[in-house]
């Protein structure tokens, strides 16, 4: 009986092809790398969409050459991909023009305004900056603006999860649960939204240009003959609706109760809990569909959150790298001694992980600050700060969170490729004051798309027999008072004022070097 899973995961830089059977065990693994994305200009960052499919490819079939698992035993496939990667399709499904990759930073100028009573109810509420906001940062209103012959060609305008779905089935259809961006989404129904509603009067996207959707767990079609001769994965096999790899990855961690945070240290750090009700942490920003139908995550996020800590290995961090390459182990292995070699605080280093600005708090003028520099510092003890900060960051989410939903987090899970880092976990059970655990295995985000196909083609009954057989903590990391202490102090003293105090001199240098008419 066919009983394993084929969970296909495209990240930011790699695709990975995996294969688990029913208890979550993985029990094969083809990794694929692709280069993030190509920039023609400041804050461009774009993808030929070929790539993410080729790499796709390639993921699959090493699978089977590997001769490890026989085709024969998949059940089902389930696809999670990176959020908000946008591609433009004709009707063949060719696609426009290149990818905009959710790291892209242009913005509209020309946007269309929100009137009658939604206007007066936003201008009313002091919402309109934030409407504004939503409205530069759509890349469909960017693309009418600057390439309208494009749009008007656009026959489907998807997400990387929707552009996949259509290689691998022929059919223009998505998940409910890869809807993650600037869409006219309804995050509360789930859907897209009504005709009223005042998306479609703030984003420049027709109806007919989105692709049909489908509840998490249920079938997006069959994978095609046409993929099969591609991918190698048999024609005809059930493509199970799963969710963007945020989602799967709580899913893939076990953190479906509120009180069970999970933190993702991933090229975005995020902090997310899931509930069954809708609650909005900064008005008019949604929680997002969680990979259980019906359910939402409640994220807040730190932007290129451990792109710093790629950007110190890449500076600084040569020789680790050379070594690990060496002896075939991770750099974060090596990364960790260092990390070690610090006494919590880092001696007084403290830094602000705002890389990319934001909405609110942080603003659109937002920068990255590291302040308390003397002479005792090192690169180790920079090091060890860009943990810190991200775990202050993060603890602060985790407190926004419990204020608005009114549920204490007293349970942390820790996943992404920073998970990997012991002292990191460490730092970050410090940081917090609570035990922060490793799920059994470091694909979480995979394992959580496997977990969709298993409950959509019945091998689990439901999500909750699923979690249950498929999921498990790894090595927890308990609190240590004495760091605890120093991190409290710091976070509380200092961390938490940082950014109103740097804030006009962010102000001051944005009117300095960034003329007005410089937007992208």
């Amino acid at each position: 009986m066919a009983e394993n899973l084929l969970a296909i995961d495209c990240g930011t830089q790699s695709i990975r092809a995996l294969v688990f059977d029913p208890q979550g065990n993985l029990l094969y693994k083809s990794r694929v790398l692709i280069e993030a994305y190509y920039s023609t200009g400041p804050g461009l960052a774009e993808q030929d969409p070929a790539v993410f499919w080729n790499a796709l490819c390639q993921a699959c079939q090493g699978v089977w050459e590997s001769g490890s698992i026989a085709k024969d035993s998949i059940a089902a496939v389930a696809l999670t991909t990176q959020r908000s990667t946008v591609v433009n399709v004709d009707k063949d499904g060719q696609p426009l023009r290149p990818a905009i990759v959710w790291l892209d930073q242009r913005r509209a100028n020309q946007i269309p305004p929100v009137t009658g009573l939604w206007g007066a109810a936003f201008k009313l509420a002091g919402a309109k900056p934030t409407v504004e906001y939503l409205q530069r940062e759509c890349e469909a209103n960017w693309i009418v603006e600057n390439q309208p012959e494009i749009w008007q060609k656009t026959h489907k305008f998807l997400y990387l999860s929707g552009y996949l779905t259509y290689l691998l089935t022929g059919e223009f259809i998505d998940s409910v649960g890869s809807q993650v961006g600037y869409m006219p989404f309804d995050y509360k129904k789930q859907s897209w939204a009504s005709k009223s509603h005042w998306y479609w009067q703030a984003l420049a996207i027709q109806r007919e240009k989105l692709p049909d959707l489908v509840p998490v767990g249920q079938p997006l079609g069959e994978i095609s003959a046409v993929a099969a001769e591609a991918t190698g994965i048999p024609a005809g096999l059930p493509l199970i609706a799963s969710a963007a790899d945020k989602a799967t990855e709580v899913l893939g961690a076990g953190s479906l109760e509120p009180h069970v945070a999970c933190l993702s240290y991933g090229t975005t750090a995020t902090i997310n809990t899931t509930h069954d009700k809708y609650i909005e942490i900064i008005p008019l920003i949604p929680p997002y569909p969680a990979a259980v139908p019906h359910y939402f995550n409640m994220e807040l996020q730190i932007y290129r959150g451990y792109w710093m800590v790629s950007w110190f290995k890449s500076e600084f961090g040569l020789k680790e790298e050379l070594f690990a390459d060496e002896q075939g182990i991770e750099p974060e292995n090596l990364l960790d001694d260092l990390v070690r070699s610090v006494p919590p605080g880092s001696q007084g280093l403290v830094l602000q992980p705002y890389w990319s600005p934001g909405l609110r708090n942080p603003g659109p003028e937002a920068r990255g600050a590291v302040i308390g520099f003397s002479d005792v510092h090192t690169r180790a003890h920079f090091y060890r700060a860009i943990l810190e900060g991200l775990a202050y960051a993060l603890r602060e989410g985790k407190e926004r969170t419990e204020k608005r939903s009114k549920v204490s987090i007293t349970q942390i899970r820790v996943a992404g490729g920073g998970s990997q880092s012991a002292a990191a976990c460490q730092l970050t059970a410090d940081i917090f004051g609570l035990p922060v655990s490793r799920p059994h295995l470091y694909e979480t985000s995979g394992l959580g798309a496997a977990i969709n196909a298993a409950v959509g083609v019945g091998l689990h009954s439901d999500y909750t027999a699923a979690i249950k057989d498929m999921t498990r903590l790894g090595e927890t990391f308990i609190p240590n008072p004495q760091a605890q202490q120093v991190y409290n102090q710091l976070y509380n003293e200092v961390y938490l004022h940082m950014y109103d105090r740097l804030q006009p001199f962010y102000k001051a240098i944005q009117n300095i070097t960034l003329p007005k008419d410089a937007d992208i």
